[in-house]
């Protein structure tokens, strides 16, 4: 069991930089800033993962357009394997053009948001996830595959995004298999109907053995079998653009679920890695190598 695996959908952003305004209807703006990047979500974790040196490998829709071949490229060069679950003849990433202004930020998106999962799509990526130590988990239909996975040994851990319906009613099946969770501050609020973080932390207490909630630029609340504590953000990151920032958490807990550290040291990973994406435009332009994640945990918690 050497190896993280994960099913998602494939995300290029197109990112406008520096623009001085919002085209008016008929009118053209330009700006002499403009990136192509991979986006955020599983990919953008289990790149982070690839780039800390842990064997990851995504089952995924990948068609034979530009935007598949950039995102063919950036898994590559992360060292992450792809299993393209897509056999049309239509572009099946999601494409999101991003123009970003000096105080805020409009959004053009093109795709269907998650992959489609067809019974044929499952048991591929069940193949590919067989043995894998961790899977990571999304909203969808995996729910068959996840459960076998986790019968067969595999940890399960799930980050998904806001969502209006956000509950235990919607989401009770996906988050009674995962064995770990970690919501940010306005997603435990919503999920648990708690007014504060502390408390909405010791109410997940009711459904998972050790707790996260991801309180913003602050750091984390966790709960482990010694009971509450606080493990704080790393002061010396300047933040450019959150983007990207959950997913990269995300890659530095599972670095150090991966490695078997203790579970606060996980949180400290997470904290370092996801400190790291915020001081670049971008989801995956800011990064840490292992030897720098190692030697930022020990400057800064010992």
């Amino acid at each position: 069991m050497s190896f993280v695996a994960g099913a998602g959908a494939a995300n290029v952003d197109l990112l406008y930089e520096n623009m001085p305004k919002l085209p008016d209807v008929g009118e053209e703006v330009y700006t002499d800033r403009f990136s192509m990047q991979l986006g955020g979500g599983l990919p953008a974790t289990l790149i982070n993962l690839g780039r800390l040196g842990v064997p990851a490998r995504i089952a995924t829709e990948l068609g034979t357009d530009l935007f598949s071949a950039f995102a063919r490229a950036a898994f590559a060069a992360a060292g992450v394997e792809p299993l393209n679950l897509y056999n049309g003849d239509r572009i099946p990433v999601n494409i999101t053009s991003a123009v970003l202004l000096a105080n805020d930020r409009s959004f053009i998106s093109y795709g269907k948001g998650e992959m489609e999962t067809s019974a044929a799509a499952q048991e591929a990526f069940y193949r590919m996830a067989t043995g894998a130590k961790l899977c990571l988990m999304t909203p969808g239909d995996f729910l068959d595959v996840y459960r076998t996975l986790k019968k067969e040994g595999t940890t399960l851990v799930l980050d998904m995004g806001w969502d209006d319906d956000l509950s235990f009613a919607a989401y009770g099946e996906l988050l009674d298999l995962a064995d770990y969770y970690m919501p940010n501050r306005k997603e435990a609020l919503k999920l648990t109907g708690c007014s504060t973080p502390e408390a909405a932390a010791q109410a997940l207490t009711a459904h998972f053995r050790r707790v996260i909630v991801k309180v913003d630029k602050d750091g984390c609340i966790g709960v482990d079998e010694d009971g509450p504590f606080f493990c704080k953000s790393v002061d010396r990151f300047r933040h450019a653009d959150s983007t990207g920032a959950g997913d990269a958490f995300l890659a530095g807990f599972c670095y150090g679920l991966f490695h078997e550290y203790p579970f606060r040291d996980c949180i400290r990973f997470g904290n370092i890695t996801g400190g790291k994406a915020v001081t670049k435009v971008g989801a995956l332009s800011a990064y840490v190598t292992e030897p720098e994640l190692l030697a930022l945990k020990a400057a800064v918690y010992g």
